[in-house]
């Protein structure tokens, strides 16, 4: 006897639904300013509470946010990130 529950796979012919972008990527997007490329990453939340670079004020446990740190730096890739600062979304927007 066959099962009653239906598939939960997408009917043929149907498409597929639309690929968020900023889900896949982790919100990471790449940003060019004074020349240098800097990796930018959306922070939706945190548990941390950290000082923006650009108003020197707190971002609060929870608030969301941006880290941002250079792409390449003199002692690599890894150097970057594990210098990556977190900033205000509106901070950041606004040149630092």
């Amino acid at each position: 006897m066959p099962s009653s529950r239906r598939s939960s796979r997408r009917p043929y012919g149907k498409p597929a639904p639309e690929l968020n972008v900023d889900r896949a990527t982790g919100g990471r997007s790449s940003v060019t300013r004074d020349g240098e490329e800097w990796v930018v990453q959306q922070i939706r939340h945190s548990e941390k509470q950290y000082t923006c670079p650009g108003c020197h004020r707190v971002i609060a446990p929870g608030e969301a946010h941006v880290a941002a740190w250079r792409a390449e730096t003199v002692l690599g890739a890894r150097d970057g990130l594990e210098s990556r600062r977190h900033w205000h979304a509106a901070c950041w927007r606004i040149g630092h």
